[in-house]
This record gives C-alpha cells, sequence and structure tokens, in this order.
C-alpha cells in the first residue's frame, strides 16, 4: 500500500516537512507519480518491530526494582 507524505508523516509521528526530505535525501525510498510522493508502507515494518522491542525494554527496565545501595550506612 502507498501513502502520501502526509500520510507517511502522521504514521510515523514526524512532520510532514521531516518525512520529504528524508525522501528527497533517499532515506526514505518513495516514487514520485507526476504529482506526488508516493512510499511504500512495507518499508517500516522493521522500524516498528524495533520499536515495539525498544519500548518492552524500557517497560522492563522500569519495572525492575531498585536494588539496596551497600554503601548506605545505618548510623542509629
Amino acid at each position: 500500500m502507498y501513502l502520501t507524505i502526509e500520510e507517511t508523516a502522521e504514521k510515523l509521528g514526524m512532520p510532514a516537512d521531516q518525512v520529504l526530505r528524508y525522501v528527497m535525501n533517499q532515506k526514505i525510498r518513495a516514487v514520485h507519480d507526476g504529482r506526488d510522493w508516493l512510499v511504500n508502507e512495507d518499508q517500516f515494518g522493521l522500524y516498528f518491530e524495533q520499536l515495539e522491542q525498544l519500548k518492552q525494554q524500557i517497560e522492563e527496565w522500569r519495572n525492575e526494582p531498585i536494588p539496596p545501595d551497600r554503601d548506605i550506612k545505618d548510623e542509629d
């Protein structure tokens, strides 16, 4: 499925002008149909997989209990 620059920007969560810059710099593959740039949605599959893995790792890190500090000495 092909998306316009605006649809791609919404899906990626970034401004449309940044997506257009990425297309012009060939960081995002796109085709020009004579009027608009069209971006193939399938090229972002790996990106979203890695993003989900990163979110999961961050959530696991946040849920990890804080270990007791060895340097704390009880003066009482």
